[in-house]
């Protein structure tokens, strides 16, 4: 696999995108992102866009991504498209790349890869003096939220009188400014 897929760019074509190498991404929903393809040679060509991924060694799918309804598209010589979409996978955990297939020699010519990670509130520090790494901090985040919420709410409602009370009371002493010329 690592045959197919350059770090750099291809003879034939290029291919880049919006996305850094690592991901945070929920499976099942729309991963938006902008893939640039260009043609950098002095013939018009055909490219298709495939979807592999991939977890370690095993492929878990790969499909062809339809750019305009269509498998294979044209770039004109010298030229570049922008084709903005999303992709969608029942995956997480895994590396996409976005493989280019130049049509006349039906090669990968280029590619892009990133790791859809999945969320995890696992990646939250863990609480002093607990030895529980395996705790399920968003469930604790919501019984405590309840508590903070009614101790704002106490401080807000606090009566008048007890905040008066509380601040002492400063006199301050009036200077009066001397009389200004008469003229």
């Amino acid at each position: 696999m690592t045959a197919l897929l350059s770090i750099m760019s291809g003879e034939l074509g290029d291919i880049f995108w919006d996305l850094p190498p690592v991901v945070t991404y929920v499976a099942g929903l729309d991963l938006g992102c902008s893939i640039h393809v260009a043609n950098p040679t002095d013939l018009a060509k055909e490219y298709a866009l495939m979807a592999r991924l991939t977890r370690g060694e095993t492929v878990i799918s790969e499909e062809a991504l339809p750019v305009f309804g269509y498998t294979w598209f044209k770039v004109e010589p010298g030229d570049s498209v922008k084709l903005n979409g999303a992709l969608r996978f029942n995956e997480s955990d895994a590396d996409l790349a976005v493989l280019l297939v130049e049509k006349e020699t039906q090669e990968v010519t280029d590619s892009v890869l990133t790791r859809l990670m999945q969320f995890s509130t696992s990646a939250l520090p863990p609480w002093p003096g607990s030895t529980n790494t395996g705790t399920d901090w968003g469930s604790m985040l919501g019984m405590m939220l309840p508590v903070m919420m009614l101790g704002m709410v106490a401080v807000v409602m606090k009566p008048k009188s007890e905040k008066k009370e509380s601040l002492p009371q400063v006199k301050e002493e009036r200077k009066l400014l001397p009389t200004g010329r008469q003229g």
